[in-house]
């Protein structure tokens, strides 16, 4: 691996531990970049996994503030994303690498689409009669954390802010930590039997680290919708060059 690749690594980590930690859409630029990098996608799909474990360390750590207290909360939201990211990772791994680049390219466009009109999204979920169980939720939005997760955070986020009333950095903080919880049980699976590249995940998951760790800082200080507009429609365009390589 050249000086350059790594630097670039590097630099995508910042960038999804900011991101991720702020919108929940890590994987929205780590995954490009480590296919930027040379990696084949279901190969880059699981580097991305285990390298991003490092933000939902440094989201932790950075957002202690707004955890206090929700470890009850925390415990049983994480025990029903276990299930939901260990359905996911095998989902992949049972899943051929074809069926995955297709498959791809319309979860971004559905992580997109939330992060659009996730007032609209909000409101629908609020309807009564018409809104899941929030444990059911959780692990719908799991397994999709489990098998490839761009903007699994966003999904989340919404569940959750419309499931409480409290203030947008705690809802921030406990969806960080609970899809940690899906994204890690994904990762050892990940890690024993898949074929993660370790250097690459090492210097990403080292921009993840400083990258999430600042987040919490910025979502009390930053207007999020500007962020979550700019986020989608790169989203949309990334969407359709995947489609375009895979066709």
């Amino acid at each position: 691996m050249d000086l350059g690749t790594a630097g670039l690594l590097v630099a995508g980590g910042v960038g999804a531990g900011l991101t991720g930690s702020m919108a929940g859409l890590a994987s929205l630029v780590s995954y490009p970049v480590l296919l930027a990098a040379g990696l084949p996608p279901v190969a880059a799909n699981m580097t991305n996994t285990v390298a991003l474990m490092a933000s939902t360390v440094g989201s932790g750590v950075g957002a202690r503030r707004e955890l206090h207290g929700q470890g009850r909360r925390i415990a049983g939201l994480s025990g029903i994303a276990v299930g939901g990211g260990v359905a996911g990772a095998l989902l992949l791994l049972w899943t051929p690498s074809e069926a995955f680049e297709r498959i791809v390219p319309g979860l971004i466009v559905l992580g997109a689409l939330v992060l659009l009109f996730r007032t609209s999204v909000r409101d629908w979920y609020l309807r009564p009669g018409r809104r899941p169980p929030l444990g059911l939720a959780v692990f719908l939005i799991s397994v999709y954390g489990g098998y490839f997760g761009a903007a699994a955070g966003v999904l989340l986020l919404a569940v959750l802010a419309v499931a409480v009333t409290e203030p947008f950095p705690v809802t921030n903080a406990v969806k960080s930590m609970v899809l940690g919880v899906a994204n890690l049980v994904a990762a050892i699976l990940y890690a024993l039997t898949g074929p993660v590249h370790w250097a690459a995940a090492a210097l990403l998951a080292a921009g993840c680290l400083i990258g999430s760790w600042t987040g919490p800082a910025l979502v009390r200080r930053t207007p999020e919708r500007p962020l979550r507009v700019a986020i989608a429609l790169a989203a949309l365009g990334l969407a359709a060059y995947l489609w375009s390589t895979a066709a």
